[in-house]
């Protein structure tokens, strides 16, 4: 028989795991508005009740959830993102022994390459996915005629599922084992295993990490197995996964001040020097084949994504919330002295013992200064959220998904506002009305007892 406390989030669970299959199936070419709000509210719903279901029982529980949120996302091509089919594209690029960096999709010494998956024919090219190339060819590739942006770790992972069909299919498949195996880590690295929940059941999960099969999930899994061996004390491993996640997408460079907590307050150990030379080495190592094969074009569109994307001084399209308080021209520099605050305070005040809790503090305060238009970079902030729980942080990548959908500065200044407004009120509420909690994380999620938001 079904214990009263698991029963009722059981259905919830059910509940959410159908309003998202119907996000993905439903409402034409992209996703209706609305779905997105249930999706939200049924996440929310069903995770306060995991938080009555007694550890034993929770660990099954969220895995399994995670299992049926990750699998709902298979069931339709990718909604609201094209990018994986230049994942499936490089990957096909490398298996021919062609470095990724040295033509364009659109390039006719690749022409050979081309299949009617990414070159679709005799559709008339009017689909939500496809444009035409500068020789009039249909492509679901977006910008065919601009070098890959993705980093080395991201390159490897691209060949790696070359073998497995090359497709889009096959790029979806891999992103769901990957969100599944990002749970599973969560629930051996955090304390209070319901947290992992937040990650496995979180709605942007099916969306951002399956269905579009952004390789944001595969930094977000080298992140949360970085910080959990630098928890640990296991330097080498902790720098080595990190500089591995650095090199996949980037933004985990975020999540290294955090690695490093407490740093400024007293002299550094033998453990904080490997940490960082592994990281960087990593890093480094991992371009080493392809700057042999490719040179300086290892960077890609990277400097071009940059301007296109509005980062530059001249055409500024980020820094919403700061540009409602500073002229544009100096909205970047504020926002760099910003996060370099935040970053010092991590070192001087940060927990070792906690390392997810300075990476979400850097992380989350990077992308509400910067408003980026593109919610699945929130999938780390997802994954640190559901190692540290403060819950309120989700909000940012929810913001960025509110953006993509509405799009506009208002849109930007009023997404990112709002959640600049939940990550500050939360803590004063949480303190108002009861602070911290200590719990017996052992009779309620697993792990031992620790000072638990509420």
């Amino acid at each position: 028989m079904i214990p009263r406390t698991v029963l009722p989030c059981l259905l919830a669970l059910a509940a959410l795991v159908t309003a998202l299959a119907l996000t993905v199936t439903e409402g034409g070419a992209l996703p209706r508005h609305g779905w997105y709000l249930l999706d939200v509210a049924l996440f929310a719903l069903a995770v306060l009740l995991l938080r009555r279901v007694p550890g034993r029982q929770a660990v099954p529980l969220v895995l399994a959830g995670s299992v049926a949120v990750a699998a709902v996302g298979l069931l339709a091509p990718p909604r609201t993102s094209d990018d994986a089919y230049r994942y499936v594209w490089d990957g096909r690029v490398q298996a021919a022994g062609i470095s990724p960096y040295a033509h364009t999709p659109d390039d006719p010494a690749l022409t050979r390459l081309r299949d009617p998956g990414l070159f679709p024919t005799g559709d008339g090219c009017t689909g939500w996915d496809e444009r035409r190339t500068a020789a009039g060819d249909c492509t679901r590739i977006n910008r065919p005629a601009v070098h890959t942006v993705y980093p080395p770790v991201a390159q490897a992972w691209f060949l790696a599922l070359h073998p497995f069909g090359g497709g889009v299919r096959g790029v979806q498949a891999a992103g769901a084992l990957l969100a599944v195996a990002t749970t599973g880590l969560l629930l051996g690295t955090g304390r209070a295993r319901w947290r992992a929940a937040l990650w496995g059941w979180f709605p942007g999960v099916t969306v951002w990490a399956v269905n579009d099969a952004h390789v944001d999930t595969l930094g977000a899994l080298l992140t949360v197995a970085g910080l959990g061996c630098a928890a640990r004390g296991r330097a080498v491993r902790g720098g080595l996964l990190l500089g591995g996640a650095v090199a996949t997408k980037l933004l985990p460079a975020l999540a290294l001040p955090g690695a490093l907590s407490g740093l400024l307050a007293r002299r550094p150990t033998r453990g904080d020097v490997l940490l960082l030379g592994s990281a960087l080495g990593a890093f480094a190592l991992s371009y080493l084949p392809y700057v042999a094969a490719s040179g300086t074009s290892v960077l890609g569109y990277l400097p071009g994504y940059l301007r296109e994307e509005g980062y530059e001084q001249g055409h500024i399209d980020r820094f919403g919330l700061l540009r409602l308080v500073l002229p544009d021209r100096l909205a970047p520099w504020a926002a760099g002295l910003v996060l370099a605050v935040v970053v010092v305070r991590v070192l001087r005040l940060g927990d070792r013992e906690r390392p997810w809790e300075g990476a979400l503090l850097v992380t989350g305060t990077a992308l509400l200064l910067v408003a980026p238009g593109y919610p699945w970079y929130g999938l780390l902030v997802v994954a640190l959220v559901a190692l540290d729980g403060r819950w309120e942080w989700l909000a940012v990548p929810a913001a960025g998904q509110a953006l993509y959908l509405t799009g506009g500065q208002g849109a930007q200044q009023l997404s990112y506002g709002t959640a600049l407004c939940v990550v500050l009120l939360v803590p004063l509420l949480r303190q108002r009305f009861g602070g911290r909690a200590v719990v017996a994380e052992g009779s309620r999620g697993g792990g031992r007892p620790e000072a638990t938001r509420v």
